[in-house]
């Protein structure tokens, strides 16, 4: 089986982060973390957090983002899981906010949703991300409460019951993380490049080094295991995959900021968005325990049993 991209796939990669880095920089990223002082963002919402930018939204549903999976013949792209994990994974390297995961997969189902002229909020787990800003949502939030929320970008309410997992869900937040991991390993890279103490780069040392080596492992481990997924759709592969990613984002993020040091700790910086945007990610769904438990009930079952020896 072969895992390796196709130039299609390449090209559609690089199509989402054009769009991303076009639309959604890190002007605009700021923008959204640090509203003006006046509180005043238009008619679409910019730069006031917890409300969607509604231009932006339009625009991914132009560009087919909600719809990668839907047939042509019903509107849609055409195209597989594997094109969907691709276009999540540069949402999340962007930190691009919104109900991502729930307006995808509405999008055959509700009206709008697949254009993005309809903000579809679903419950994951307990949990409904981004439920006061949307036109739909998907599960009982009957009872819904609001929390404060450590990513400034994720609005959250906590619901009393929960909704059965989605295995595609699941994939395509991991496929966010994977893309969060990527960005801070980045970022840690380019720092230990430029930054200097005692008139070399800080990456020359062996403690940095030993870091950013670590994050990148943790990201090619988890890459491979995504895509995998994707390919096989497996509830099993998707768990695996899901453990992997959210250890590789919350990890590399908290990596991330000690090779940055003390500025890495400040507001102006981007790393501890990409830590709290993981940490928001990892308590969707199920969450690792679920996952661990699903994984070692698996390995036992298929375990051979004791061995018996002759005469006992």
């Amino acid at each position: 089986m072969d895992f390796r991209l196709t130039d299609d796939q390449r090209a559609l990669r690089a199509g989402v982060r054009e769009l991303l880095v076009r639309r959604f920089g890190r002007e605009r990223l700021r923008a959204a973390v640090d509203p003006p002082r006046n509180g005043s963002a238009g008619d679409e919402g910019h730069g006031v957090p917890g409300v969607l930018d509604r231009a932006l939204w339009r625009e991914l549903g132009e560009a087919g983002f909600f719809a990668l999976r839907l047939p042509e013949a019903r509107g849609g792209v055409g195209l597989g899981l594997p094109e969907a994990v691709l276009a999540f994974e540069e949402a999340g390297r962007a930190l691009l906010p919104g109900p991502l995961v729930a307006t995808h997969l509405a999008a055959g189902n509700v009206p709008g949703a697949a254009t993005g002229e309809c903000v579809v909020a679903a419950v994951d787990g307990t949990l409904v991300e981004w439920l006061d800003a949307a036109d739909v949502v998907r599960g009982d939030v009957t009872g819904a409460v609001a929390m404060r929320s450590v990513d400034p970008l994720t609005p959250l309410h906590r619901v009393p019951r929960p909704s059965p997992p989605d295995p595609v869900a699941a994939l395509l937040t991991a496929a966010e993380q994977l893309g969060s991991a990527a960005r801070t390993c980045d970022l840690a890279v380019q720092h230990a490049r430029t930054r200097e103490q005692f008139g070399q780069p800080i990456g020359a040392f062996q403690a940095v080094k030993h870091l950013c080596s670590e994050m990148l492992v943790r990201v090619e481990v988890a890459r491979a295991a995504v895509y995998a997924a994707a390919v096989t759709a497996d509830p099993l592969d998707i768990a695996a995959a899901r453990l992997l990613a959210d250890e590789a984002a919350q990890l590399g993020a908290r990596d991330c900021l000690q090779v940055h040091g003390g500025m890495g700790f400040t507001w102006e910086s981007d790393v501890h968005l990409h830590l709290k945007r993981a940490w928001s990610r990892a308590r969707r769904g199920e969450g690792a325990a679920q996952a661990e438990e699903a994984l070692a009930e698996d390995l036992s079952a298929s375990a051979p049993g004791p061995a018996v020896r002759p005469g006992t």
